[in-house]
This record gives C-alpha cells, sequence and structure tokens, in this order.
C-alpha cells in the first residue's frame, strides 16, 4: 500500500448538497478500488489561479489515503468525467 493525496476543485457554481455529495462520491471511488482513506482536508472557496470554464473560485478538498499502486489510474478516469469537478490531481506522498 502506497500513501497519495488526491486534490479536487469542485464548482462554485453548484448547491452545498450537491458538491459535498461529489466530494463522497470519490471518496467512494477510493474505498471501491481498494484504498482506505487517512485524511479529508477542506480548504474551502478559494480564488483560482486563471479563469476555468468561466469560473473564477472553486471549492478546494484534499483526500489523504492508502491504496495499492493500480488504484490512482482508476481513480482518476473516474473523475475525469464527473460533472462539477473542475481540476483534479493524485499524486504519491514520500515514504517518510
Amino acid at each position: 500500500m502506497n500513501k497519495y493525496e488526491l486534490c479536487i476543485v469542485v464548482s462554485a457554481k453548484i448547491e452545498e448538497d450537491e458538491r459535498i455529495g461529489r466530494v463522497d462520491s470519490c471518496k467512494a471511488l477510493i474505498e471501491r478500488f481498494g484504498g482506505q482513506i487517512t485524511n479529508v482536508d477542506e480548504w474551502g472557496k478559494k480564488r483560482l489561479a486563471y479563469e476555468i470554464q468561466k469560473m473564477k473560485e472553486g471549492y478546494y478538498y484534499f483526500v489523504q489515503f492508502d491504496a495499492p499502486s493500480t488504484a490512482p489510474a482508476e481513480i482518476e478516469s473516474r473523475i475525469r468525467i464527473m460533472d462539477n469537478v473542475i481540476r483534479y490531481l493524485c499524486v504519491k506522498q514520500d515514504q517518510t
């Protein structure tokens, strides 16, 4: 099992219930592919560095999890097609 961190930027134009549902579905994907969530850090609404799809703000979430090495590719391929997720990035953390 490797340690990973998934950053998700969700659209600020949607309702809170839908936004929370989108993050929960990302967490469910992690667990579906054998991952175990260790921490979820919600940064809240932040200004984007540049305009994306005519949006200037988004909600940032950082999910840290342990998973097999095949999981990140599967998770990213499913997040890529999710509505209202405007950016995502999954990185492997150092084993220090």
